[in-house]
């Protein structure tokens, strides 16, 4: 009897204890640091094995880092061949399947090229250079290997500055500067040099340069015969000022010729050879000087002639292509109502869809991205995302499809996060269907009240889609309802709709948004009183454009934002796109439009709280565009205040914590204001 009290005691505190340990609490922001997704994945020729990149952060060093991992195709096996706080990734097969070259920092924090016998994990370092190589690409051979390395060049100067005395302490020399684009976001002002092609035995030793033009030169891949190598680049004199213009080249590495494959004005890029080595795959479009120009899928003899577009019926952007291994069609992936999808063409231009549900690259919002490979036995590695989860490994064969990670489950075991759901509505301006998703708080009771958030994307040429994203999901965990959409100008609807916003945006896209709000609010779930609005970058434009056409908002928040187009495209990062590709015209000749677009126009009339964020090194949209929006607040009497977050670039993720930082910065301000009743 005793031993039987005993045993229902046991019984008892284990399902306590299993009870405890189900409860789970929202997502909370420093739950970024435990979060940790899938890349490029690469898949054996043969199939039988995945390598990958598996990312992690750390909280005590505010560091992205990143490892490669092996699996076997069927999911088992899975095992770790690099380990460390380091950044190790691009991981690439030889033909034969037997070695693997990666890049890492592992050592002494200098980008290396290194080669590792994937049976043994046997490792050796190729490279030592000064600048890091490129994404590798390995001969028919596996004798050797050709990669894209930065080479600096001596900047001339007109400038004649007298010497400062030996052992003088003089502030450092001025710095000339006479190239059209002189500084990138991320990259900073930008050091003199190129981009040139190398290649270097699996021995090791010293790269040797193949290319040596005045201008960057894209991956190059291996001609099959292992003579040459082929590249996209714009090697036009006049490059700077046609920055979409390239083509496709041939290099001969026997007497370093470049010969020009492609000629037609736009850009041509990402070469595939077939596998016989008769045909070569690329992208690309005739450049039109339109916003949003869809790139169709191509293919033409190895000698450069018989160039047709296999994709003129898909009304989407082609990409990634990859050979059939019998090279009778092209795999490539595309973007289609928010979901990334892996298509096959034959050589015929008909077009059939293969795999759905690629995603997940994007921690921070739903920008729908994926990525896959494809072996020679037809089976394909891809990067599986969803609202559940970033992005996990996943493999296609035999038309089945298998999820093979799930690298955030111990995460998700004690947090609850909340629930996606697909919307689609008719914009009030012209009955456009306009598609979004509706994330709603963990433990959601329709029958109550939300506060809600509108959360609008840059671009704006880009696409969300069903897709775990940090920010939203911490929005919905402090108990907002959060709408993301994707207006007129986004990708995956075809030309026509995303071309809609063709110099003419801000403008129409404000009422698809607003049709989407009141879409959300007839589900009668919203308390009207605590309606919010935030976005970035494209998404920041169109918040600063919103509150100064309406005032139904209580509180916003603009980040890294273009408030006046003029200042943008002239202080921005690529002043010849902007201004040939979003305006058609430069500022001084067309004063009038630049001025309707800005949201600057628009100020005097904005009565709602508005806080301005933006990264102090942002080079796309410039700090002082939000400067210039928090001066002309201040100086009509709108409650506003202005966030900088110190060393960001444009993107807001060169650490952890600024993502941390954007996101809390935004809820403090929106929690402030629904508060205040």
């Amino acid at each position: 009897m005793k031993t039987k009290w005993i045993l229902v005691l046991a019984i008892g505190l284990s399902l306590g204890l299993n009870v405890q340990a189900q409860e789970k609490t929202n997502l909370e922001l420093t739950d970024l640091f435990d979060l940790e997704y899938i890349t490029d994945p690469q898949i054996s020729p043969d199939g039988s094995q995945i390598a990958y990149v598996r990312n992690f952060k750390d909280i005590m060093t505010d560091r992205d880092y990143s490892n490669i991992w092996i699996s076997n195709a069927d999911g088992s096996q899975i095992r770790q061949l690099t380990q460390g706080n380091q950044r190790d990734y691009a991981p690439r097969w030889s033909n034969d399947g037997k070695k693997l070259v990666f890049l890492s920092n592992q050592d002494d924090e200098k980008v290396k090229l290194y080669l590792m016998m994937v049976d043994s994990r046997e490792t050796q370092v190729l490279t030592n250079t000064s600048t890091p190589p490129g994404a590798v690409s390995w001969s028919p051979d596996d004798q050797q290997l050709a990669f894209t390395q930065f080479v600096p060049e001596a900047k001339k100067s007109l400038l004649q500055v007298p010497s400062k005395p030996e052992g003088a302490n003089w502030n450092p020399g001025p710095i000339y500067i006479d190239e059209m684009r002189y500084r990138g976001d991320g990259a900073g002002y930008l050091k003199p040099g190129h981009r040139q092609i190398f290649t270097l035995g699996i021995d090791g030793g010293t790269p040797r340069q193949r290319t040596f033009t005045s201008n960057n030169h894209g991956n190059p891949v291996w001609a099959k015969d292992g003579k040459s190598l082929f590249f996209s680049a714009n090697l036009k004199e006049n490059s700077e000022f046609e920055p979409a213009n390239s083509e496709i080249y041939q290099l001969s590495l026997s007497s370093g010729e470049i010969k020009a494959f492609t000629s037609r004005f736009g850009p041509d890029s990402n070469p595939t050879i077939s596998p016989d080595g008769k045909l070569i795959a690329f992208t690309g479009n005739d450049d039109t000087f339109q916003g949003y120009q869809v790139t169709h899928l191509y293919v033409m003899n190895i000698d450069g002639s018989g160039v047709k577009n296999l994709t003129a019926d898909l009304d989407r952007d082609a990409g990634n292509p990859q050979w059939e291994a019998n090279g009778k069609g092209i795999y490539f992936q595309y973007d289609e109502f928010g979901d990334t999808k892996i298509g096959h063409v034959n050589l015929s231009g008909k077009i059939r869809t293969v795999v759905e549900g690629l995603g997940g690259l994007d921690l921070g919002r739903p920008y729908n991205a994926g990525t896959f490979t494809v072996s020679s036995t037809n089976r394909f590695a891809y990067t599986q995302g969803g609202p559940e989860h970033p992005a996990d490994l996943a493999i296609w064969a035999d038309g089945q499809t298998k999820r093979l990670t799930a690298v955030n489950d111990d995460l998700f075991s004690y947090r609850k996060i909340g629930k996606t759901e697909e919307i689609w509505w008719k914009s009030s301006f012209d009955g456009k269907k306009v598609q979004g998703w509706i994330v709603t708080p963990p433990d959601f009771d329709p029958g109550k009240k939300y506060p809600f958030i509108l959360e609008i994307h840059g671009g704006p040429f880009a696409m969300y889609g069903p897709s775990f994203a940090y920010e939203i999901q911490a929005y919905a965990a402090a108990g907002y309802v959060v709408l993301y959409t994707n207006p007129r100008g986004s990708t995956g609807y075809g030309q026509e709709f995303g071309n809609a916003i063709h110099h003419d945006y801000p403008n129409h896209d404000y009422e698809d948004l607003m049709s989407g709000v009141d879409a959300v609010i007839e589900k009668g779930y919203i308390d009207t009183d605590n309606l919010f609005v935030t976005g970035g970058s494209g998404g920041g434009v169109l918040t600063a454009w919103i509150v100064g056409k309406t005032d139904r908002f209580k509180a916003a928040v603009v980040a890294k934002p273009v408030i006046n187009w003029t200042s943008f495209v002239l202080h921005a990062d690529n002043p010849v796109f902007f201004t040939k590709y979003w305006f058609g015209a430069k500022p001084w000749e067309d004063i009038e439009n630049y001025w309707r677009r800005s949201p600057l126009s628009l100020v005097g009339n904005v009565k709602t709280p508005t806080m301005l964020l933006t990264g102090e090194q942002d080079f796309r949209t410039p700090i002082s565009e939000s400067e210039q929006y928090y001066a002309a607040l201040k100086l009509q009497g709108v409650e506003s205040a202005m966030v900088r977050i110190p060393n960001a670039s444009h993107g807001l993720v060169n650490r952890p914590s600024m993502l941390m930082s954007k996101s809390a910065a935004i809820l403090s301000w929106f929690n402030h204001y629904r508060d205040l009743q």
